[in-house]
């Protein structure tokens, strides 16, 4: 009799879970308590497998031999608390393709910068001509690409939610980029419990395994000083002193492994801002594990495109830039992206707090940000935060009044800057239709 497996959420990465269930062999059952998009439904049809919507029907899902949790609902949810009652193990998709993927297991996680990390390992693995694929919280749901085919090496993107269900998996390269305070109301505002989350990334890696992180983050220097890891260890760092496998040294960047090596100038780096500096490190010591040639990782990071919502151009409107960072979705993400900046800003925030601490923001809002335009349903927190940090802050409730309110607002030479610091969902599906609603509506002025 075939295994049962039920699937919760029919978005990327339950669709995909149910593809791979489906083609492994399993007794498949999709439960989605919304509507199912049409290009899932077609996928899930096409492939023959049994589909629910605007419901969860409990005696299909309980009568599971395991359950895969789509990463947007929540460990507490009463239905999951339900079916872990009954002992049926809850695990997530990543866990579950993790099963059948052959290749090489990049993973990256880290509070920022995990998807512009991933997109350039990918970029330097495709320019090397390798059989690659990059999946996870990015790209497609690693189960779909391991569905498809065989690929050699996996880069995946990892959010705190992926890893969560996670126990069996291991990654052969683990990146953790920082952790800085994120999604706390998912983790009873124990920044503790985010923390632990983050460092799942390393979970069952053993000494032929690599770890690769940013050794002046706090955090991480602290969790690493609790317990001893086995795998090899490769930490990069702006300072030269140290074990360092990447540092900067003149403006050089310099990759220590297996052998020392300039690989480029700084200035040459095709992104720009230290926080970038970083991931183009973490990037290169990814590639130089997999002993990609130092010719074609340099040409890569010189050349890399950059990542869509990540401090993305849209276009300059009488002499206003606008910029759409709408992926800066914790306010540590948005301090890089102001930090960055190197002209007056409007900036349009606001979405969904996840219990954000807004006094990191201080100094750098004071030196550059000369105007706030609020975007959400719930701007109180914001407005209380920075009333006397700028003399101006405006409430809207669209795009289209935000985009508006700012080119008002904003003189020639200046930049809009759309870096919310806090989720979408309160005015749209994600953090992409929010960018995409951003970049419309400035097409529009």
């Amino acid at each position: 009799m075939k295994r049962k497996i039920v699937i919760l959420g029919a978005g990327e990465s339950g669709t995909g879970a149910a593809v791979l269930a489906e083609k492994q062999g399993f007794d498949v059952f999709v439960s989605e308590k919304n509507r199912i998009r049409p290009a899932y439904l077609e996928i899930l049809e096409k492939h023959k497998i049994r589909w629910e919507e605007n419901t969860h029907s409990e005696h299909e899902i309980l009568s599971a031999d395991e359950v895969i949790k789509s990463p947007g609902i929540p460990e507490d949810a009463p239905l999951v608390s339900l079916i872990r009652s009954r002992n049926i193990p809850v695990i997530s998709e990543i866990e579950f393709a993790g099963r059948y993927a052959r290749g090489v297991k990049i993973c990256v996680t880290g509070s920022n910068g995990k998807t512009t990390v991933t997109n350039l390992i990918f970029h330097i693995l495709q320019k090397a001509g390798k059989n690659a694929v990059m999946t996870g919280n990015v790209g497609k749901s690693l189960a779909m690409a391991v569905a498809e085919g065989d690929y050699d090496y996996y880069v995946i993107e990892l959010s705190s939610f992926q890893l969560d269900g996670m126990f069996s998996f291991k990654a052969d390269i683990a990146i953790l980029m920082n952790i800085t305070p994120d999604h706390l109301d998912r983790y009873g505002y124990s920044f503790q419990n985010y923390v632990d989350s983050k460092f799942r990334i390393t979970r069952n890696q053993t000494p032929s395994d690599f770890f690769i992180y940013w050794a002046d983050d706090p955090v991480i220097k602290s969790e690493l000083a609790k317990r001893k890891y086995l795998m090899t260890h490769l930490p990069f760092s702006a300072d030269t002193s140290g074990e360092m496998a990447a540092y900067i040294e003149k403006d050089e960047l310099i990759i220590d492994y297996p052998n020392k090596t300039s690989l480029m100038t700084i200035h040459d780096l095709a992104l720009k801002g230290r926080h970038n500096i970083f991931n183009s490190m973490a990037a290169a010591i990814a590639t130089k594990v997999l002993n990609i040639r130092k010719e074609v990782i340099r040409e890569s990071l010189a050349d890399f495109q950059g990542v869509e919502h990540r401090l993305e151009p849209v276009i300059t409107v009488c002499g206003i830039h606008f910029i759409n960072d709408s992926k800066g979705t914790n306010v540590n993400s948005t301090w890089y992206a102001l930090e960055c900046m190197d002209t007056t800003v409007v900036w349009i925030a606001g979405g969904i707090d996840k219990g954000n601490d807004y006094s990191e923001l201080f100094p750098v809002v004071k030196q550059k940000v000369k105007a706030i335009i609020c975007l959400g349903r719930d701007n109180r927190k914001i407005v209380e935060a920075f009333r006397d940090k700028v003399n101006t802050i405006i409430e809207t409730a669209s795009m289209d009044e935000a985009v508006r309110s700012s080119y008002y607002l904003a003189r020639k030479g200046e930049t809009v800057l759309l870096s919310p610091a806090c989720a979408s969902f309160d005015l749209f599906a994600n953090y992409e239709e929010r960018g995409r609603k951003f970049k419309e509506a400035v097409r529009n002025l």
